[in-house]
């Protein structure tokens, strides 16, 4: 077998194997109804970095703690100013490719929104608080919705350790790995594993309830082509796994935001509207196609360094 093959070849075997493991009682106790799918759900998130670090360490053999770093993202984030640079543009790319899916969804037709008096979700809090035996709050829904938006920065934040179980495997191991086939296939690869590893959740009607479960995760498959370019794209250029991953924590805790621009007493369809449906894929497959149009893909120069075996003279020295 390829010396290039059998490493990707057992990654993929792994990361798809722990997740059926992991998701498998699901399907026997109740499926998305199982009060502890969370549990269930965030303990898959890790199987591809499990995976990546048993290729790491026992098919590619790295020799030593700084290739095994390298090799999965975790290098150097000099230097720090465009490693912070790429952090920022990760908390807020996210987030912006819902929002535009959302507006794009409503100028089609398919997202029915309320841009200005947020009705859906005034509704949605009084239900809740209603529930709670509470009255409802004498706080304007416009600075509700506009705490959202702080919300999201602080889940992106906290979600990033468990995007990272995914990214270390996904951006940090994968990608450069098929990057010699050309950064298109690259994403168009990454982007399909991504998404059929989904498969033990999405069959059970996570993401796309009511679809036909080929045609969910053919819809899945879409969302994590453009959304995973966006992602490698951050990876490639800051050389570092982190604002992946930082930026799959975004994309996490920003989901959200279709239900709070709503309209009331209306639904959609995801394989139509939000960022999972059609719709929602144009904005970050322009923004990729760009990136790619105008060299943005290249690997940024690396940081100068001084050799080991020099120093500075010393004074008198001859």
């Amino acid at each position: 077998m390829n010396a290039q093959v059998k490493p990707i070849l057992v990654f993929v075997s792994l990361s798809f194997g722990l997740a059926w493991v992991f998701a498998l009682p699901l399907w026997f106790t109740g499926g998305l109804e199982n009060p502890f799918f969370p549990v269930f759900a965030l303990a898959m998130m890790f199987t591809p970095a499990i995976a990546a670090l048993v290729v790491v360490f026992f098919v590619e053999k790295h020799p030593d703690a700084r290739s095994r770093r390298a090799a999965l993202g975790l290098g150097s984030v000099r230097p720090i100013g465009r490693f912070l640079r790429y952090l920022a543009l990760a908390l807020v790319i996210p987030p912006a490719l819902i929002l535009a899916a959302l507006a794009v969804g409503a100028l089609v037709g398919v997202y029915p929104a309320d841009f200005v008096n947020f009705s859906g979700y005034q509704t949605m809090l009084d239900g809740q608080l209603e529930a709670l035996g509470q009255a409802p709050l004498a706080v304007p829904i416009g600075l509700l919705v506009a705490a959202q938006f702080l919300n999201v920065a602080i889940g992106a934040v906290i979600n990033t350790i468990p995007a990272l179980g995914e990214e270390l495997g996904w951006r940090g191991w994968l990608l450069p790995k098929l990057l010699p086939l050309g950064i298109v296939p690259a994403i168009i690869i990454s982007g399909v594993i991504w998404g059929l590893w989904h498969a033990p959740l999405i069959l059970l009607g996570y993401n796309y309830p009511g679809a036909p479960g080929w045609l969910a995760l053919a819809a899945m498959v879409g969302m994590t082509i453009v959304v995973g370019g966006v992602f490698a794209w951050l990876r490639i250029r800051s050389v570092s796994v982190w604002p992946a991953a930082l930026a799959h924590g975004s994309f996490n805790a920003a989901a959200g935001f279709s239900f709070v621009f709503i309209m009331v007493g209306e639904s959609f369809d995801p394989l139509q509207a939000s960022i999972l449906g059609w719709t929602g894929w144009l904005v970050p497959l322009v923004l990729v196609i760009v990136l790619i149009a105008t060299g943005q893909f290249r690997p940024a120069p690396p940081q100068p360094t001084v050799p080991r075996n020099e120093s500075a003279p010393v004074a008198g020295a001859e």
